[in-house]
């Protein structure tokens, strides 16, 4: 018995090992070639739940060359309703089968089509996909000089030319347009959401309002999926979720084909692969589409091209933690846990809706509102950059810049042209309260105008809030060591003051960064609001050099530095040098400015 069970045991592993792998296998592919007009076939999908149905398919022929090198196959969709609905966006992706082989995947449809006619990537040109470079970091990207603020709609405009526009190619007459793809938003404010519609709409997408898991943390279970099943490109996921809701196309081992057609068409990605459920099917007179909900995290996206997104489950995308503590009253504090993807180019307006939504989802959007802020970026390098600010107004423009700052420095940090960085984290700290913050400079004295080289100067800084409360400040100047009978200039002002006050001296407006450590060192010192700054200058030869002013030089050192042979760029020559600045920190958003004139006694 012991001998039979022996020999029996191998050939029945053998079996059990042949029918998992049978299991497995990927299905038939049917290339282009043998399809043919009046051939009838089933495509599969989930219109509602997470349960796969049949629907039928009918062959009308082939489009050649409908794009450079591409083909499309056309096709009339029956069952589950089409008839009524025509093609439903979320369908992106449904896989066609044709004598049991799978032929391309729902991708196309004509807006107001009396019938579901439907356009059907070949998925010969899906497999390809699969043989695409790896990610890699984008050539160049936009040299923009350092601003302090970067709206969500800067963002976008930044990039558009990396963006194809699916609303203009429907616009400009051609006969069929990728499916628009939901989009999901889960957690956001209304606010938000109204303000970014519009533009994840020019990019072929359909902005809904849903739900989702809400993972503190992303997880990686022993994940699987169908051809027909609903798949989640997540965005942003966590305490918020943003998630594209398509169809699984192929599947092959751990490999997944979906969409067939780009989502952003941005190539080589790095985006969270989740699972999905429809909760249902929305119809429409222009273009029907499913409202669904996200689940839990089985993967990552590779690629986002032409024609369609390749997946691997199984697989974690990296993702930027962004961990945000906001507090409303004393007492009622509230953390938020968000994941957004790591992309230099999404990446930056995903944290300006997060961070504008989060505050404006806790906050009256009209209104007095100030917003104390103070937040870290943890670099991959071991470095960081820390922000800090006083935001102070009504509607909603303390969010818009809080947000815009924080956006701001990610986009620079992950756009240099330096070196390949990555953020490891990045903290949050937020206290609102419903009350303006802001005061005005009244008037600056001084206790002497006249005064010897070194002597220390008694400023009087006087400045009333907009509740017409009066504060003085003692600040203490030492006087620089100049010639006697010379005279020095003290600047008093605010932030954009001083801004403008080194425009005008450096003769420039804009100013981009030369070394990755120099981004780093003017991130850290951005002027704040709730400052009051102190700039003392005097008319001194000096120079403007790679982004670093090298005040009161030597007429030896001047020749020196401006020599072609020495200066990497051309330097700016100054008549008014910087010899020294303060800052003196002030509980409300400071505005003025004031120039005092002091001579050194002869």
């Amino acid at each position: 018995m012991v001998k039979r069970l022996a020999r029996v045991l191998p050939v029945l592993c053998l079996l059990v090992l042949t029918a998992s792998e049978t299991a497995s296998a990927a299905a038939p592919i049917m290339p282009l070639v043998q399809v043919k007009s009046g051939m009838k076939g089933i495509g599969r999908c989930v219109f509602q739940g997470n349960k796969i149905e049949d629907f039928n398919v009918e062959i009308l022929g082939v489009l050649r060359n409908f794009r450079p090198k591409k083909s499309l196959i056309l096709a009339r969709l029956q069952g589950r309703g089409l008839e009524n609905s025509g093609v439903i966006q979320g369908m992106s992706g449904s896989p066609v089968y044709i004598d049991g082989k799978i032929a391309g995947a729902v991708a196309y449809s004509f807006a107001f089509a009396k019938e579901a006619i439907a356009g059907i990537t070949p998925i010969e040109e899906m497999l390809a996909l699969q043989a695409s470079p790896p990610p890699l970091k984008p050539a160049s990207s936009p040299n923009l000089s350092i601003q302090k603020y970067l709206t969500v709609e800067e963002l976008f405009d930044i990039y558009s030319g990396a963006f194809s526009s699916q609303t203009e190619a429907a616009s400009a007459g051609q006969p069929f347009a990728p499916l628009a793809v939901p989009l999901v938003f889960s957690g956001f404010s209304s606010r938000t959401f109204d303000k970014v519609k519009p533009m994840f709409s020019r990019l072929g997408l359909q902005p809904v309002l849903g739900g989702a898991a809400g993972q503190a943390a992303a997880s990686l279970p022993a994940a699987s999926l169908q051809e027909g099943d609903p798949v989640g490109v997540q965005l942003v996921g966590g305490d918020l979720d943003m998630s594209a809701i398509g169809t699984v196309t192929y599947v092959d081992g751990n490999r997944v084909l979906a969409f067939g057609h780009p989502l952003y068409n941005l190539g080589s990605v790095d985006y969270v692969m989740t699972r999905a459920d429809v909760i249902t099917t929305m119809p429409s007179l222009q273009t029907s589409f499913m409202i669904a909900g996200t689940g839990s995290v089985i993967g990552r996206f590779t690629q986002d091209r032409g024609s369609g997104a390749v997946g691997e489950l199984g697989k974690a995308a990296q993702v930027i933690p962004l961990n945000v503590q906001f507090q409303a009253a004393p007492g009622e504090k509230k953390e938020m846990k968000i994941r957004i993807i790591n992309d230099r180019i999404l990446g930056p307006a995903l944290v300006n809706m997060a961070v504008a939504s989060i505050i404006t989802g806790e906050e009256r959007s009209f209104g007095n509102l100030s917003l104390n802020f103070a937040g870290d970026i943890y670099l991959d390098n071991g470095q960081s950059v820390h922000l800090e600010d006083l935001f102070s107004g009504n509607y909603d423009m303390p969010s818009t810049n809080l947000a815009g700052l924080v956006a701001a420095a990610v986009y620079f940090l992950t756009n240099n042209d330096f070196r390949d960085i990555g953020i490891h984290r990045i903290d949050l700290n937020i206290q609102a309260s419903e009350q303006a913050k802001f005061c005005s400079l009244e008037k600056v004295l001084l206790d002497k105008y006249e005064v010897n080289p070194g002597e220390r100067i008694q400023a009087k800084v006087f400045y009333r809030t907009y509740k017409e409360e009066s504060f003085l400040e003692d600040v203490q100047i030492q006087t620089p060591y100049l010639p006697a009978g010379s005279e020095f200039y003290l600047v008093i002002g605010d932030a954009l003051a001083m801004q403008q006050v080194e425009r005008v001296q450096y003769r420039t407006q804009d100013f981009v960064p030369r070394s990755l450590g120099q981004l780093i060192r003017i991130l850290n010192n951005l002027r704040k609001n709730n400052r009051i700054y102190f700039k003392i200058m005097a008319v001194k030869p000096g120079l403007f050099l790679k982004g670093e002013e090298m005040p009161n030089l030597p007429p030896t050192l001047k020749s020196m530095f401006s020599s072609p042979r020495a200066a990497a760029s051309s330097p700016t020559e100054l008549t008014r040098s910087t010899l020294s600045e303060y800052q003196l920190p002030v509980p409300y958003v400071f505005k003025g400015v004031a120039v005092v004139p002091i001579k050194i006694r002869k």
